[in-house]
């Protein structure tokens, strides 16, 4: 094995549009100790949006796409076979079954990653599509515009979806969002794929994501610019209950990129107040109503976070300077550790409790263009966090290791 001095000359050395072979299989980050490793071989490959499930239900094996193929990433050994031929588009991997969801020719599917077979579950509506399957693995969930007024926003294809600029994406999310086109809320059962409305709406509905134990929560966002919107809310989908999750009670107040903790008991958010001044990772009970926000520096903000499956980690993917926390110095993944403040009165019902995230930083991403965003997420052990990076020019899919003392071994 290279010492890291080596690798790291190696990694300095190789930094833009580099044949696979010229780019680093395993490297030590001289600037973190954390070990990282190149998970993918195809340039171009991407894993899967922050709060998308993209392991196997059995934890061995994670789901990326390559210029619209998906494939299927053995974690232990790194061996990769192609799972569907593209252009598709993935949903999610189940967490019940060794089945992934995806969509191709207008319709949804799924395929067993054990057996290779493949079943229809049902056409998309118009100007629609579904994003995510639910607990039990019996009901997908997804979005349309009604009838054919407005401009037309709709889903794009299935296939890659190139980077745009952050000025583009602003300009076309406020165009959306103003546009207050009629929108319904729809469930398609896996087996036959009935559709059912659930919800309408003139709000963008957008970001949904079942809880992932409780296959009748569903979240989802009135989307827009995020101080001129009540973003986040849940519904029951049985029942029709929709619950607001955060009310805004400051001006330029922002807050999103909503995510479920893993064993759905909780939400959690970034949380400005106000907006690129003071931040937050804020945590919501449904069941209980009970918060908690932890502080974090502005160089340690993230555009996304995620949670471990035993709700003791966080990551984070960092930001350039061009992003809304204004950091400058925060384009690294970082690790984070909950601590809750021990001020009398902690615990008290009905406040919001406080606490710190204690940042540790995992990898440099100084040679990351952040207009393709990481989108971190734990490997099922949480001994790694797995994100994307175009680092070397074109875009792989990494892990890096949660302690630093793996990298020195």
């Amino acid at each position: 094995m290279n010492s890291p001095g080596v690798l790291a000359g190696t990694l300095l050395a190789a930094f833009c549009g580099l044949a696979v072979a010229e780019v680093p299989r395993e490297w030590v980050d001289p600037d973190t100790g954390h070990r990282i490793t190149r998970l993918t071989d195809e340039p171009g490959s991407l894993s899967l949006y922050f709060n998308q499930n993209g392991i196997t239900a059995d934890g061995r094996s994670l789901v990326y796409s390559v210029g619209g193929e998906i494939r299927l990433l053995d974690l232990a050994t790194r061996q990769s076979r192609r799972l569907v031929e593209g252009p598709a588009r993935i949903v999610e991997a189940g967490r019940r079954t060794p089945r992934v969801y995806f969509i191709r020719d207008r319709a949804a599917w799924w395929i067993d990653t054990a057996t290779g077979e493949t079943a229809k579950i049902g056409d998309l509506p118009s100007r629609g599509g579904v994003v995510t399957v639910n607990a039990d693995e019996t009901l997908l969930a997804g979005t349309f515009i009604e009838g054919d007024a407005g401009p037309r926003f709709g889903p794009a294809e299935p296939g890659p979806r190139p980077p745009v600029s952050r000025r583009d994406r602003g300009l076309t999310i406020e165009a959306r969002w103003a546009a207050k086109l009629p929108m319904a809320l729809f469930t398609m059962r896996v087996d036959g794929g009935e559709t059912t409305v659930v919800h309408r709406d003139t709000a963008w509905l957008n970001h949904l994501l079942w809880s992932p134990t409780d296959p009748r929560m569903l979240a989802f966002c009135h989307e827009g610019p995020w101080h001129k919107v009540e973003r986040m809310w849940t519904i029951d989908v049985e029942r029709g209950i929709v619950s607001k999750i955060h009310t805004r009670t400051m001006a330029m107040e922002i807050y999103g990129h909503e995510f479920w903790s893993a064993d759905g008991r909780a939400i959690w958010y970034d949380l400005q107040t106000p907006r690129s001044q003071v931040f937050w990772l804020a945590r919501f009970e449904p069941s209980t109503g009970n918060r908690t926000w932890y502080h974090l520096d502005r160089d340690e903000w993230s555009i996304h976070f995620n949670v471990s499956r035993d709700g003791s980690l966080l990551c984070g993917d960092g930001g350039d300077p061009g992003q809304v926390a204004r950091a400058e110095n925060g384009m690294w993944i970082w690790l984070f550790r909950p601590e809750l403040r021990r001020d009398d009165g902690t615990g008290e019902p009905g406040l919001i409790q406080t606490g710190t995230l204690r940042a540790e930083r995992l990898v440099n991403m100084a040679k990351h263009d952040y207009d393709l965003e990481p989108n971190v997420s734990f490997t099922p052990d949480q001994k790694r966090v797995i994100f994307r990076s175009n680092m070397f020019g074109d875009s792989y899919v990494f892990a890096v290791d949660v302690d630093a003392a793996a990298g020195e071994r």
